[in-house]
């Protein structure tokens, strides 16, 4: 089958799972054209080049500003409204690129990418989407998680919104989760984290250093803060290296990254799902903080936390760091429990739902195959937030 498919290139979670799908889809003997923005362009094309079935397309995409550890929200929409012009000019190019290709898809599949989104929309295209964020829209979650006592219903009601905006009436939406809410709504099915090879080939070896990921955007006190601690820091994201006390910056390196992780006694990192779930699925235990005005990343460090793998704060507090280091032996044995799998899960979800549209059936409500969850599972006893 002849897909399109589109990767929203803000952060690099969604690359790096979407390449897992792809690989599995080229081998497959689909046909795939992907388009795709920001830095996640190059690391699909490296990634890709050697399946002569996938053409990677570049496309404009919307992005974020950072100040400290905090989006921007007014720098943000400034950025992207003085480069909408162009943006869109680059789009309608791809666009043309795509028809004059001769490239004629039959489906389209969305990682949380609009351009996509919209070309399947213009041609009556069905769309599969397969990403993390639906879990805010398309499941149940108790009170307790989506705010604390006497907080605001704004962040959920505003990032729910946002969520069902941007993919809506899909043909079926796969949500990939380390948690697994009842879901509330059809066409719904959850399913494990997406893996790169290099995760599911790591052992875990547990050993005494801290691995942190710090981006530029991320908080600049936390480097500072975690010096004052007893325990080795292993710091990845800077674009550094060289050694501070009992810090040491390491350069970007996948091999060395998997290898510090797997064998880390606990990791520091933002909210970001993809490490999340990679720590997860390994057994390390996480400390969070997410990025603020980013309801997604807060909803993930409250699920890690509920569920006895980590710890979170919306700010760094360094004794709560240190507590937190010195209890990695209980999240380490609440961990043990994680249900993990393989990407076998995925793989048979997406077949079925190629296979049902290539006989021309109609929206699944739910699917056959086995999964995390899906639409039609008994709700839990707690009041929950479903209706906002």
């Amino acid at each position: 089958m002849r897909i399109l498919y589109g990767v929203v290139g803000e952060g690099m979670g969604h690359a790096t799972r979407s390449r897992v799908l792809l690989e599995h889809l080229a081998a497959r003997g689909h046909e795939v054209k992907v388009v795709v923005s920001g830095r996640a362009h190059r690391f699909l094309t490296e990634k890709l080049a050697h399946l002569p079935q996938i053409s990677v397309q570049e496309i404009h995409g919307l992005s974020l500003v950072y100040q400290g550890n905090r989006v921007d929200k007014s720098a943000s929409l400034k950025h992207n409204v003085l480069h909408a012009g162009k943006g869109i000019r680059k789009n309608i190019r791809a666009y043309r690129k795509v028809a004059e290709a001769g490239f004629m898809p039959e489906l389209v599949i969305s990682d949380f990418e609009s351009w996509a989104a919209l070309y399947a929309l213009n041609h009556f295209l069905p769309v599969i989407s397969v990403d993390n964020m639906q879990i805010i829209n398309r499941c149940e979650h108790p009170r307790r998680l989506l705010r604390a006592k006497g907080e605001p219903k704004g962040p959920f009601r505003m990032a729910k919104l946002a969520v069902k905006a941007k993919i809506p009436g899909a043909y079926h939406y796969l949500v990939s989760s380390f948690f697994f809410p009842p879901v509330r709504k059809k066409r719904t099915t959850l399913v494990g984290p997406i893996l790169r090879p290099e995760i599911l080939q790591a052992a875990r070896e547990p050993g005494e250093h801290v691995l942190v990921y710090q981006t530029q955007a991320a908080n600049p006190e936390l480097l500072a803060q975690l010096g004052k601690l007893p325990y080795e820091f292993r710091v990845y994201g800077l674009g550094q290296e060289g050694s501070q006390k009992n810090l040491t910056m390491r350069p970007f390196s996948e091999r060395g990254f998997v290898e510090d992780l797997r064998t880390a006694r606990a990791v520091i990192a933002g909210g970001g799902y993809s490490l999340m779930s990679e720590a997860v699925h390994l057994g390390v235990p996480l400390y969070s903080v997410p990025v603020e005005q980013q309801f997604e990343q807060e909803l993930n460090a409250r699920y890690l936390k509920e569920l006895g793998y980590g710890d979170w704060a919306r700010e760094l507090d360094l004794a709560r760091v240190e507590d937190f280091l010195e209890e990695t032996d209980a999240h380490a044995q609440a961990l043990e429990s994680y249900p993990r799998q393989d990407n076998s899960q995925l793989f048979r979800l997406v077949d079925e739902l190629i296979e049902r549209r290539a006989r021309g059936e109609a929206r699944p409500v739910r699917l056959e195959s086995p999964s995390m969850g899906s639409y039609g599972a008994a709700p839990a006893a707690e009041a929950r937030e479903d209706g906002e």
